[in-house]
């Protein structure tokens, strides 16, 4: 059964909006993970690899100092193999191109512009990991 830690989701969405918040604000640049992986991979500027790839490290680095300084590890293994870890992006990276961006960029930063068709997107997303996590527990009867 999945730990409930309202605690530190609490904190760390906080910080994720506060992050997004400041990212808005001092470049006018919108913290959608997926376009920043993208900017990454096909690179249209300098100056816009150069914010996105600082982006894609700090995303790694933050889990190994949180380990390093607090003595904390996030579990960070899917219990599943690679084969579905693919599929899993394959069909995250559809999903994405359809909804033209993802739960990052419509949920935390759309919203919060008050977006309508950020809203829609989260109604969409929100739904298709409800009905995810029935059919996986309550109709195959997996006990993740």
């Amino acid at each position: 059964m999945t730990e409930f830690t309202p605690f530190s989701a609490a904190v760390g969405g906080g910080m994720i909006g506060l992050s997004a918040t400041l990212l808005w604000l001092v470049s006018g640049r919108i913290a959608g993970a997926t376009g920043i992986l993208s900017g990454v991979v096909f690179p249209q500027n300098r100056a816009d690899f150069l914010w996105k790839i600082s982006f894609i490290v700090g995303m790694v680095v933050a889990p190994m100092a949180l380990g390093l300084f607090a003595g904390v590890t996030p579990n960070v293994v899917p219990p599943f193999g690679p084969v579905q870890v693919i599929v899993g992006g394959v069909v995250v990276g559809v999903g994405v191109t359809l909804a033209n961006g993802c739960t990052s960029g419509h949920g935390i930063c759309g919203l919060a512009r008050l977006s309508r068709r950020s809203l829609a997107s989260v109604v969409v997303f929100m739904a298709a990991g409800f009905a995810t996590v029935f059919v996986l527990r309550h109709v195959l009867g997996g006990g993740a």
